[in-house]
């Protein structure tokens, strides 16, 4: 299979605005049958789930929902001991990056003679973590999710995932879980999970905030319960951008661009580079490469969909373009790449130089690989600390700086309609 560079300056309206939009999943059409369902786990509970898992177990009871520590135990023994070690090695490299966001628990500013004025820090008491299952299992989302809860100082990590047959969850997902230290483990996944966790129900706690990818339905559903509950940024398929000058290595590139198109066939890749000779290169090296690859038919609709290689009038555009698309990864192989870097307005996570590839940061260089996609990367970051942290202010007046300000507020308060609001600074000067 081809995939034929193209010229930035070339493209149309429609073609750029294709590029743009890449996988963005319209879910409108699901909406009304996930909130069909997540109503339904608000008024029955656990009744809905236990309904829906049935076909897994059909003698099913409210205890096969939450994961044993004897399952956990199991779930030891049948993954390999080398996984394990590699689990805790990622685990600790996430941990000391998060910890390094931590900012002061409290400081204070003298905004004016005696006004205080400041912010602390606090955790929020519960959360959930939303780890995908089913045919794919992701045991390093659970270290993505729960650690930066963690070292935020969350009070309880609660963990909802599919089951498989039997009711029994991943051992690999349960042995991460276990690594990252989460205090309790639900196998609910799906729109039934989102919603369990948005509400509560007999075993499922309520939680504050509900974060980790999922598919359109765990999207649709996370949007759903907004509001009752904070969620992280809307999620949809991986996407990857490669920034290159004709210094980068069309060997490398091509084998990063194919490893991001691994992920399923609605994921994006791109190239954007100056260098025509760059494109032609990389581009030779993919169809070489193709009729070796497994499951072809990802690859293949991936490719053919919404991955492109893009040629720049120069260096100025190919970064113009690079921060419109606003990546989920964004991956730099340029002369200087920190020079590029302080150009890059718009990306979930950024990769620099030739000896980081994505997969680096999806597993154990530390920074998250929970990300924003579909370009809203240019008003969302990655899960970081700071998702589950908030930041109320506090203040102090003396009676003196009252005073300072007590005209201020008066008139401010009349000239808004609420003379009460006036009156509370008055009544203390009376």
């Amino acid at each position: 299979m081809r995939i034929t560079p193209e010229k930035i300056d070339d493209l149309g309206p429609e073609r750029r605005k294709s590029v743009m939009e890449r996988s963005m999943e319209d879910i409108s059409s699901i909406f009304e049958d996930v909130r069909g369902i997540v109503n339904d786990v608000k008024k029955r509970g656990n009744a809905v789930a236990l309904s829906h898992y049935q076909k897994h177990k059909p003698d099913i009871t409210p205890a096969d929902l939450e994961v044993s520590g004897a399952e956990i135990r199991k779930a030891y023994d049948k993954v390999d001991s080398r996984v394990v070690e590699c689990l805790k090695i990622a685990a600790r490299n996430i941990t000391r990056f998060h910890t390094a966001q931590l900012e002061r628990e409290m400081w204070a500013i003298e905004v004016s003679e005696g006004i205080l004025a400041g912010r602390v820090r606090r955790a929020m008491d519960i959360v959930g973590c939303y780890i995908p299952g089913g045919t794919a299992a992701y045991p390093s989302s659970i270290l993505m999710t729960v650690l930066p809860a963690k070292v935020a100082g969350v009070g309880k990590i609660v963990v909802v995932t599919p089951p498989g047959k039997g009711m029994v969850a991943n051992p690999a997902t349960l042995v991460a879980a276990d690594i990252a230290g989460c205090d309790r483990i639900f196998k609910v996944g799906g729109p039934w999970g989102v919603a369990g966790l948005a509400f509560g129900t007999e075993t499922m706690p309520r939680v504050d905030k509900i974060v980790g990818p999922g598919n359109k339905y765990v999207t649709a559903a996370k949007m759903l319960v907004y509001g009752q509950v904070d969620i992280d940024s809307p999620a949809g398929p991986s996407e990857a951008l490669i920034l290159a000058d004709e210094t980068g290595d069309p060997e490398l590139i091509a084998v990063d661009f194919l490893s991001q198109v691994e992920h399923d066939p609605d994921s994006a890749a791109v190239l954007v580079t100056p260098s025509e000779q760059l494109a032609a290169a990389v581009c030779d090296i993919i169809e070489r490469e193709y009729d070796t690859l497994p499951r072809k038919e990802i690859f293949e609709s991936s490719l053919s969909r919404h991955s492109y290689l893009l040629i720049a009038r120069d260096m100025e555009q190919a970064i113009e373009f690079t921060n419109e698309y606003a990546a989920e990864h964004l991956q730099i192989l340029t002369r200087d790449p920190f020079i590029t870097l302080n150009r890059i307005k718009h990306a979930g996570s950024i990769f620099m130089g030739p000896y980081a590839p994505v997969p680096v940061g999806d597993y154990a260089s530390g920074t998250n690989h929970v990300l924003p996609t579909g370009q809203c990367a240019r008003m969302f970051s990655g899960l970081s600390v700071d998702d589950f942290i908030k930041k109320p202010t506090f203040q102090y007046l003396s009676k003196e700086g009252l005073a300072s300000l007590k005209d201020t507020v008066i008139t401010l308060a009349e000239a808004e309609g609420l003379p009460i609001h006036a009156r509370a600074v008055k009544a203390r000067f009376q």
